[in-house]
């Protein structure tokens, strides 16, 4: 484990610990390891390891990611005009965030951002719930996304928060001609209102019926696909008025 962890800490997403093993010094190593690179582990009892009983885990199993990481750092400092990503707060279900990334790719998205904590990673679920595109767009695992929202208002983007009321119909803001992220919130809780209050724009989904509960997945799709109509019909404009 200690030398995954050294070579590929990137792909890891969580460690599972024993309980009973918390002494072991290996373990200890492995801890200072996970902490070191901001690797989530956690104690959990023996009973949780039943279903890893055919594999040799001596107490402790890596949950692996198929993919490897972008750093957020790396992925601000490609050069291109008006980035466009999606920040996923708190969506647990990894069919949802496999579906997201596969529309993000769809339309040309630059990158999907998740938090470490409370989340779904990228496991296999979510690799074969996106028909393997998440091999096709950059995906950033951050601590913070409060954080993030700083790192990224530093460097020119605009925070849209996707929420239920008090906002713009999603289709009267432009989304063109800027670098933005796009914040859609958990199928439970939804956007952390702090993430909201520093958001630079609220959109909503506009209901019949007072029903507001609209899968994350599907209204991801019908923001991100707005913002790619606007622009596709822009293009097209600034190319007649050329003519």
């Amino acid at each position: 484990m200690a030398e995954a962890i050294q070579v590929n800490c990137k792909r890891i997403n969580r460690i599972l610990i024993q309980k009973t093993n918390h002494t072991d010094k290996k373990i200890e190593l492995i801890i200072d390891m996970a902490r070191k690179h901001s690797i989530p582990f956690t104690f959990v009892p023996k009973e949780k390891f039943k279903k890893f009983e055919e594999y040799s885990h001596q107490g402790i199993v890596a949950y692996v990611s198929p993919v490897e990481y972008t750093e957020l750092d790396d992925f601000l400092a490609k050069e291109k005009k008006n980035k466009k990503i999606v920040i996923l707060d708190g969506v647990e279900d990894p069919h949802n965030v496999g579906s997201i990334i596969r529309t993000c790719v769809c339309a040309g998205y630059d990158a999907v951002i998740l938090p470490k904590h409370r989340a779904s990673l990228i496991n296999a679920t979510v690799e074969k719930a996106s028909a393997g595109s998440v091999n096709l767009i950059d995906i950033i695992l951050v601590n913070s996304i409060q954080n993030t929202l700083t790192v990224l208002k530093d460097n020119d983007f605009w925070i849209i928060a996707s929420v239920i009321s008090e906002a713009d119909n999603y289709y009267d803001i432009d989304y063109t001609d800027m670098n933005f992220a796009l914040i859609m919130g958990g199928e439970n809780s939804g956007i952390s209102s702090t993430c909201v209050k520093n958001s630079d724009f609220r959109v909503r989904i506009p209901m019949y019926n007072n029903f507001n509960s609209l899968n994350v997945a599907n209204a991801a799709s019908v923001i991100i696909f707005e913002s790619i109509r606007q622009t596709v019909t822009k293009c097209k404009d600034k190319n007649y008025e050329k003519k």
